[in-house]
Formats: C-alpha cells, sequence, structure tokens
C-alpha cells in the first residue's frame, strides 16, 4: 500500500503489541489526552490498555504502590458520575483513566513552591529552644538581635550524622529539589562554617495510617529525635550530594521528580567537618532549608494501609479542590468543540503520513452528544 486511506486507522492495521509500543512512546499526558479526542475506537485502545496509569508509573515509580484509586464526588462521597463514557468500557477502566490522567497532568506545574509546613524535628540540638530546628523555616538571617539557625550537639567522632525531619505542606506532593544554606558563625573567631561533607534525602509516610497526620498523634516537635526512625516508612533515598562549605543556599537537584506519599521529609547531613575552637568538638549547623516542589492536595490525598506501605488514591471533585486557572494557563485548560476537531484534523494528518483533510468525517469522528468541554477524559 503506496498511502493509506483517510479511512484507514493504524491501530487495525497492525497487531496489539506494536501498538502499544507506539503509544507508549507518548511521554506527555496532554498528548495521550489529545489521542483519546481522535476517534472512539483510539480512546477504546488508551483506556482499555490503562496507558494513562502506565505513563504514571512511569513517571513516578512510587505509584506502584497504590492499591486502588477513588473518585470523590461533589459532595465528597465516594463515586463519580461517567462523563461521555463508552457502554464497552468497564467502569472501573475508566474511573482509572481519568484519574491518572488528572493526576499526570497535574505534576507537570511549572511553578514549584516550598512544600515544608513545619519542623518534626532534629536528632540533636544542642540549645534548645535558642537554636531549635525551627529556625531553619525563617528566611531571615537575624531574628529580634539573634542569629537564627539549628546546631546539633557536639561530637568528637566526624562520622557522627545528623537529621533534620519536616512535615510537608501535602499528603501528596511532588519534590524535585531540596536548598539547604549551612550557618556561618559570624560571632565566632575567624568566622567558621558548620556545613556537613555530604547530605541525603529521605521522602516517607509514619508506620501508622495517614489519618493520624491530620489529627492530634502528629509526631510533636522534639529537639531529639535519635530514636524516632522507626515511626517511619520511607518510600525513597536519594543519592548521597557533596555539601560546599560556603554560606549559601545551596541546590540539591534530585536525579528525578519525587512522589511523596505521605508527606514526611528527611534531611540526613553527613560527616561533621567543623570543630568549635571553644570545646574543640564537630558540629553541624543550618540556617535555611527548604523543599521545591508541587503540592497536589487536596484535589488529591491518600489513605496508607497498615505498615505494608500500600496505598489508596483519591481524587477529588469538590469545587474548593480544583486547581485555579491562571491567565498563563487559560487559553490551554479547556478543551473546546473547536478545538477538538481542530486536533482531530492534526494528528490524522501526522499519524496517516497524509496532508490535512479539508472535509470532516462526521460519522467516524461524531463528537459524544454527553461530551463536557471541561472534562474531556
Amino acid at each position: 500500500m503506496s498511502m493509506m486511506d483517510h479511512s484507514n486507522d493504524f491501530l487495525s492495521l497492525i497487531d496489539i503489541d506494536t501498538s502499544l509500543k507506539i503509544f507508549k512512546c507518548l511521554d506527555d499526558p496532554a498528548d495521550l489526552v489529545r489521542v483519546c479526542c481522535v476517534s472512539r475506537s483510539w480512546r477504546h485502545f488508551v483506556v482499555t490498555n490503562g496507558l494513562s496509569k502506565q505513563l504514571c508509573l512511569r513517571m513516578f515509580p512510587q505509584l506502584s504502590r497504590v492499591a486502588s484509586v477513588v473518585e470523590l464526588n461533589q459532595n465528597g462521597v465516594n463515586g463519580q458520575t461517567d462523563v461521555g463514557s463508552s457502554q464497552s468500557i468497564s467502569p472501573a477502566l475508566q474511573k482509572d483513566h481519568r484519574v491518572y490522567s488528572y493526576f499526570a497532568n497535574s505534576c507537570l506545574s511549572p511553578v514549584a513552591v516550598d512544600c515544608i509546613a513545619k519542623a518534626i524535628g532534629a536528632s540533636s540540638t544542642d540549645n534548645f529552644p535558642q537554636e531549635s530546628i525551627d529556625h531553619t523555616l525563617d528566611e531571615r538571617d537575624n531574628v529580634a538581635g539573634r542569629f537564627s539557625y539549628w546546631s546539633s550537639s557536639g561530637q568528637s567522632n566526624p562520622n557522627v550524622p545528623e537529621t533534620l525531619t519536616y512535615h510537608l505542606t501535602s499528603q501528596i506532593c511532588v519534590i524535585t529539589e531540596i536548598n539547604i544554606q549551612p550557618f556561618q558563625a559570624h560571632f565566632q573567631m575567624g568566622s567558621p562554617i558548620y556545613s556537613a561533607k555530604s547530605v541525603r534525602f529521605k521522602m516517607g509516610h509514619l508506620k501508622a495510617s495517614l489519618d493520624d497526620l491530620a489529627g492530634e498523634t502528629i509526631p510533636k516537635k522534639r529537639d531529639n529525635l535519635a530514636d524516632e526512625s522507626e515511626k517511619y516508612v520511607w518510600t525513597y533515598t536519594s543519592p548521597e550530594f557533596p555539601m560546599a562549605k560556603e554560606n549559601r543556599l545551596q541546590k540539591f537537584t534530585l536525579p528525578e521528580p519525587v512522589l511523596c506519599i505521605g508527606g514526611i521529609l528527611q534531611i540526613e547531613l553527613l560527616e561533621r567537618v567543623q570543630r568549635q575552637e571553644m570545646d574543640g568538638l564537630l558540629y553541624i549547623c543550618v540556617a535555611h532549608v527548604q523543599a521545591l516542589g508541587i503540592q497536589l492536595s487536596p484535589a488529591f490525598t491518600v489513605d496508607v494501609l497498615g505498615p505494608s506501605g500500600m496505598f489508596v488514591l483519591k481524587r477529588n471533585h469538590r469545587p474548593n479542590c480544583q486547581p485555579t486557572v491562571t491567565s498563563e494557563n487559560e487559553s490551554e485548560a479547556i478543551i473546546t468543540d473547536r478545538h477538538f476537531r481542530q486536533i482531530v484534523t492534526i494528528l490524522r494528518a501526522q499519524v496517516m503520513g497524509v496532508e490535512p483533510m479539508d472535509g470532516w468525517d462526521e460519522d467516524e469522528y461524531e463528537i459524544d452528544d454527553d461530551f463536557d468541554e471541561n472534562n474531556p477524559l
């Protein structure tokens, strides 16, 4: 065949395995949305083969711990009416497609914010509360006439590590980088900088249910959490990053964006490099900490199912849980009837290897009567 006819669909010309390999080359969630708009057969192929879920798993391996997905309707009740759905696709597959498609798109926000809500505690503190971990969340170097920083207790062994543990702003969020500024003690002779030699990051959740995170059982802020590590399940551990002995906010970009399930971040400060002249002991001191990323709550929440680490992913459809459309992305936020037809024409030309058509095949690409342009998935 020298050229495919306009009416031919390449999915009908090749085997399923080859079709899957082609569609799995789509690494942008928006591409899968556009593909679903080409025709009912294409949407059926995407949904029944769980391609949105597979894309999310490639983006975030942590999602392999998802036991099930739940949609909460406008009243916050489990259950969501299928919009523009096909009778030939099971409700469970359609639900998975909607949830994972929306999840993937939500993780692509270009704006990163500081996702640390508050401090849980440090493995040690030299002078509490004057040198508390709380000071690491204040961007000011000087507060009420005092230097603002956290200091570990002194050690003679340089290999004794320290940890700083934080509660993030969301039960589920994407972290891309962590920034740390070592503290420089200008009030000491020589203005020494009490950095660590390297850092490592862990993310995870409490071994108890995440419902505890919203109640009174959240770990209380402590000046010594050396014996509390067993309370957490770490679902991600970063590589070790070298830290410079410099008084500046140092940027540690993670190899890949990390999906933090449970909202707990721990910073490991490894190997002491600065000795205090006064007592001859080695200390680590930190002035500022940031964890930059994307907050996914309240549109998404999670329920951890016991110590196994498996969890339920919940998509909340209530009005106050929807993302705000800004002027920057407003023109791309909604696929209208006109956009729908333009996308189909362009994609048919690109996929079939032919010039764009002048006409429109209403029978093959008829828009569902109940198609919702605000929720094309």
